[in-house]
């Protein structure tokens, strides 16, 4: 069963990472830096500003803490534990993928924490999104998936890497949500102020 898995992770990695072309690598190069995240967390920003007045101030605190928790989890708990390496230190394969701007990345890749960021961000906003930020939330997770493809294209994760995230984001998210409900209860208590009930 593992020899079947290791297969096809490996059979997938090398198929996505061969369907490379020049502007391709411009975008998936542009997708998978940190810094072109910078515009969507700005627009987060904006928008739980606009829509939520001080309870914005809640989600900032709580989403700091879910990214620092989701990146110490797969960079200092995950990794150092499997010590799996990246395909592109992997021997055997190493030389026959395509690598953009010669980036390899570090030497071990399980999990990914580009793609644990991302997936934790976005169900975090799914799971406390109101009807004003669902739209922004469905376009953070397509957002999400593409930098995990872009992992996967650049040759520096197995399909499994950025996978496993997918699965352990949730549960991240959602403890992180009912900190933000919790929180937003105890202090803005919109009940007792305007009369609204709690789910709307």
């Amino acid at each position: 069963m593992t020899e079947i898995f290791n297969y096809l992770d490996m059979a997938w990695l090398i198929k996505i990472n061969a369907a490379h072309a020049p502007l391709l690598d411009r975008i998936m190069w542009t997708v998978s830096s940190r810094i072109a995240w910078v515009p969507f967390y700005l627009l987060i920003i904006i928008l739980w500003i606009k829509d939520l007045g001080r309870k914005a101030i809640v989600h900032l605190f709580v989403a700091a803490l879910l990214i620092l928790i989701s990146d110490q989890l797969a960079s200092s708990v995950i990794k150092p534990i499997f010590h799996r390496l990246r395909p592109s230190h992997t021997p055997g394969i190493e030389h026959m993928l395509h690598y953009v701007n010669q980036y390899r990345g570090g030497k071990y890749g399980f999990v990914s924490s580009h793609a644990m960021n991302v997936f934790s961000l976005s169900f975090y906003m799914i799971f406390t999104a109101r009807k004003q930020v669902t739209m922004t939330a469905l376009i953070m997770l397509t957002w999400a998936f593409l930098v995990a493809y872009s992992r996967v294209y650049l040759g520096v994760h197995f399909p499994s890497d950025v996978l496993v995230p997918l699965m352990i984001s949730p549960l991240l998210s959602w403890g992180a949500s009912s900190i933000y409900f919790h929180l937003t209860a105890h202090f803005f208590n919109a009940g007792s102020i305007t009369g609204q009930t709690h789910g709307e």
